[in-house]
C-alpha cells in the first residue's frame, strides 16, 4: 500500500476527487497543487474505450505542441551519405549508421528520439529488443521513420511528442512545464486531444474519451470535463 507524505496531502485537500473541472479553472488549479521545488512536467492521462489487442483499435500517433515540452530533447538520426549531411545540418545531435548501432547494442542510450531513413531499417530492426521497451524504436507510424530527415528534426525540436495507447486502454503523455503560463499549456493540451480524436481507429464502438485527467511530477490528479476539454482550440 503506498503512502503520500505531507506535501501531498496537503495539495490533494485541493481536488474535489468528485469533480470534473473545466480546461481553464485545471490548468490553475495544477500550478497550485504543484508543491515540488523543480520545474515538473505536466501529464495528459487519459482512458480510452478501446481493446489494444485487437489491431482495428491500436492508437498510435504524433502531436507538435505548439509551444514544445519544455524539454531539450536529444536527436539521434540512422541515416547515410547525403541524408547524414541532411541530418547533420538539420542539428541532429548524433547522426551515423553501423557505429550508433555498435555503440547501442554496446549499452549507450543518451538519446531521447530516434529517426531513420528506410534503408537504414535492416540494420536498426537488430536493436528492436533493445530500443522497443524503452519507446525508441524509429517507427513508419509515428513518422520517425522517413527520408524527409530534415522537417521530422525541426517538428522534433518544435515540440513533436508520440503518442500510444497501452494494454490497459491508457495514454500517458508530456504536454509542457508547471512554468508555462496558462494560455501555453491550454494550447498545448488542446493540440494533444486533437491529434489523439483525429486517430481515432474505425473499428471503435461506443464512447471513445472514457477519462481525462492532468497531472504534474508528484502532484493530485485533478479530472476534466471531457466535453469542455474536446471542445479547446489552439489560439
Amino acid at each position: 500500500m503506498s503512502h503520500h507524505g505531507k506535501k501531498y496531502l496537503e495539495a490533494a485537500k485541493l481536488v474535489d476527487p468528485a469533480k470534473l473541472y473545466d480546461p481553464r479553472e485545471a490548468v490553475t488549479l495544477l500550478k497550485k497543487v504543484s508543491y515540488v521545488k523543480f520545474d515538473s512536467t505536466i501529464e495528459l492521462h487519459m482512458r480510452l474505450g478501446v481493446d489494444p489487442r485487437h489491431a482495428d483499435q491500436m492508437v498510435r500517433g504524433t502531436a507538435v505542441l505548439p509551444h514544445g515540452t519544455g524539454k531539450t530533447v536529444r536527436i539521434l538520426v540512422f541515416a547515410q551519405a547525403e541524408k547524414a549531411r541532411e541530418a547533420e545540418e538539420a542539428g541532429a545531435d548524433f547522426v551515423g549508421a553501423a557505429d550508433l548501432v555498435k555503440q547501442i547494442n554496446e549499452g549507450w542510450l543518451g538519446f531521447d528520439v530516434a529517426i531513420a531513413t528506410p534503408d537504414m531499417m535492416q540494420s536498426v530492426g537488430r536493436l528492436g529488443k533493445i530500443l522497443g521497451r524503452r519507446g525508441l524504436m524509429p517507427n513508419p507510424k509515428a513518422g520517425t521513420v522517413t527520408f524527409d530527415v530534415a522537417r521530422t528534426i525541426r517538428e522534433v525540436r518544435m515540440g513533436r511528442v508520440e503518442f500510444r495507447v497501452d494494454r490497459a486502454g491508457l495514454i500517458h503523455v508530456p504536454i509542457g512545464k508547471v512554468s508555462f503560463d496558462d494560455a501555453r499549456i491550454s494550447d498545448n493540451l488542446a493540440a494533444m486531444l486533437e491529434a489523439i480524436v483525429a486517430a481515432k481507429p474505425s473499428g471503435v464502438k461506443g464512447h471513445y474519451v472514457k477519462t481525462i485527467t492532468l497531472t504534474s511530477s508528484m502532484a493530485p490528479g485533478i479530472h476534466l470535463d471531457a466535453a469542455s476539454a474536446l471542445a479547446l482550440r489552439v489560439a
